[in-house]
C-alpha cells in the first residue's frame, strides 16, 4: 500500500528545511510572482527558491510550485515568462488556479505535471473530469467537499490525484475566493495580498434611509462581534478515516505566512498520524496534544466529514486568534551547534527540546548544561548562556540576534519551548522589574 503524502508549507528557505526535517514529504511555495502568498512570496527569490527544490530533491522529497493567482489580460505575457522560469527550476508541479493558465503551462511547460489550486473550488465529478481532461494530474479540492463526494470523484476518476487540506486557517468565503479585503483595503486576496479582514471585530449598524437615522446593534453578550472569523482547520482525529477512504493522495497543511514552529509542530503531528494509522497505532489524542500547542483561531474539522449546514461551531465570535499551550523559546541552527533566543530565556531556566523526525539526544549533565527525560519528552537547563562571540549572559531576550552556543550538539532545527503560563509569568515578571 502505497502511503498518502504529507505536504507541508514552505514559506521561505528556512521553513523548507524545517518542514523536510519535521516529516514532510513534500512542500509547496514559491516567490511572491503570480502566487497567492505575496507575503511569504517575498521571502524567496529565484536563487532561494532554486536551492529549496535542489535541497528537497536532494532528499527525495518533492517541491510544487504555486502559479495560484488569477491574470488580468495585460499580465499573460508575465505569466508566460514566470511559467517558464519556474519550469527551469525543475519543480515537481506547477499549482494553478485558473482554466486558461492550466492551458498555458501545458502549452509552455507540458514535462511539468498540473496541480489545480483549491481556488478552484471544484467539489463535484462534473468539474473533476473537465479539469482531468485538460491535463490536470492532481485536483486540490474546495475546502468545502465532503469525503463522500471525494470518494465519488475517485471513483469515476481512478487515475485523478485528490489532494485536501487538512490543518490551517479556514477562509470566509468558499476556499478563498473572497473580496472583503479588496473592497475595505484595496488589497486583492485573490492576487495573492489578502488583509484578513474577516479576522476583525466589527461594531453592526442599521440604517433607515428615510428618516436617514443610524442605530447602532448592541451584540449578545458573550457572542462577540468577529461575525466573519473561522476556525481554524484541525483533521487531525479524522486522518484514520481520511486514509480508511483509500481515495486521498495527498494530506495539505495551510500556512506559508506562519512561523516556523507552526511549521514543525504541526507538519511532525501529522507526521505521526499518518505513521501511526497505517501501523494499526492510530490514536488522536497525541496528534491534538501537540497541535494545541500552536496559536490558532478554536479549532473546527471543518465540513470534510460534516456538510456545512449541519455545523454550528466553525466560526470564532469572541477573539481573532488565542495562544496555545506553548511558547517557543528558541530554535537551534540548521549545524546544530548554536540557537537563537524567541522567548527570554535566563541562566537556571529549563525548556522542553522539540525534535524533528528519526532524531533523538542522550541524557547528559556537564557545566553548561544538563539534559533529562521526562514522560518521553527531552528537557535542557541551561547552566551557561555564551554567545558565538564570547558575551556571556544570565538573561538573553527575544529577538536578540546573538548566536548562543550550544553546550551540546543537537539535532538541526530542534525547537525549544516552554509552557505557555511560565512564558507568560515570565513576561509579567519582566514588566514589573
Amino acid at each position: 500500500m502505497q502511503k498518502a503524502e504529507l505536504l507541508a508549507p514552505a514559506g521561505n528557505l528556512e521553513k523548507l528545511k524545517i518542514a523536510l526535517a519535521y516529516g514532510a514529504d513534500a512542500v509547496y511555495g514559491s516567490t511572491s510572482t503570480f502566487s497567492l502568498r505575496i507575503r511569504s512570496g517575498k521571502e524567496f527569490d529565484m536563487d532561494s527558491y532554486a536551492n529549496g527544490i535542489e535541497y528537497a530533491h536532494a532528499r527525495g522529497k518533492k517541491v510544487y510550485t504555486t502559479v495560484n493567482s488569477f491574470p488580468f489580460n495585460s499580465q499573460l505575457k508575465l505569466y508566460e515568462n514566470h511559467i517558464a522560469k519556474m519550469a527551469e527550476l525543475k519543480p515537481d508541479a506547477l499549482i494553478v488556479s485558473s482554466p486558461g493558465v492550466v492551458a498555458m503551462a501545458r502549452k509552455i511547460a507540458p514535462q511539468i505535471p498540473i496541480h489545480l489550486s483549491t481556488q478552484a473550488n471544484v467539489m463535484n465529478l462534473l468539474d473533476a473530469q473537465v479539469y482531468y481532461d485538460m491535463g490536470v494530474e492532481r485536483i486540490i479540492v474546495a475546502r468545502e467537499i465532503s469525503l463522500k463526494d471525494c470518494e465519488a470523484i475517485k471513483r469515476a476518476i481512478p487515475d485523478l490525484e485528490l489532494e485536501i487540506f487538512v490543518h490551517g486557517s479556514m477562509c470566509f468565503s468558499y476556499s478563498g475566493r473572497c473580496l472583503v479585503s479588496a473592497l475595505q483595503t484595496g488589497r486583492v486576496p485573490n492576487r495573492g495580498s489578502c488583509a484578513n479582514d474577516c479576522r476583525f471585530p466589527y461594531e453592526i449598524y442599521a440604517h433607515s434611509p428615510e428618516s436617514n437615522t443610524t442605530f447602532r446593534l448592541d451584540e449578545v453578550e458573550g457572542v462577540g462581534t468577529y461575525i466573519m472569523n473561522a476556525k481554524d482547520m484541525n483533521m487531525a482525529s479524522h486522518v484514520d478515516e481520511i486514509l480508511k477512504s483509500g481515495v486521498i493522495d495527498s494530506l495539505k497543511i495551510e500556512g506559508r505566512t506562519k512561523s516556523p514552529y507552526y511549521v514543525g509542530v504541526v507538519t511532525k503531528a501529522y507526521r505521526h498520524a499518518i505513521d501511526d494509522y497505517y501501523a494499526g497505532d492510530f490514536n488522536a489524542s497525541r496528534y491534538q496534544k501537540e497541535l494545541h500547542t500552536t496559536q490558532n483561531r478554536g479549532f473546527s474539522d471543518a465540513y470534510l466529514v460534516s456538510k456545512p449546514f449541519e455545523r454550528n461551531n466553525t466560526q470564532s465570535h469572541t477573539f481573532s486568534i488565542q495562544d496555545g499551550t506553548h511558547q517557543v523559546a528558541g530554535l537551534v541552527s540548521e549545524d546544530g551547534s548554536t540557537w537563537r533566543c524567541k522567548d527570554k530565556t535566563c541562566i537556571g531556566d529549563r525548556v522542553e527540546i522539540v525534535l524533528p523526525v528519526g532524531v533523538t539526544v542522550e541524557e547528559i549533565e556537564n557545566e553548561e548544561c544538563k539534559i533529562t527525560q521526562e514522560h518521553g519528552a527531552f528537557f535542557i537547563e541551561f547552566k551557561k548562556i555564551t554567545s558565538t562571540k564570547g558575551k556571556e549572559f544570565n538573561c538573553i531576550h527575544s529577538g536578540d540576534l546573538n548566536d548562543i552556543i550550544l553546550p551540546i550538539k543537537l539535532p538541526p532545527y530542534t525547537i525549544l519551548r516552554r509552557g505557555i503560563a511560565e512564558a507568560k509569568a515570565k513576561k509579567g515578571l519582566a514588566l514589573n522589574a
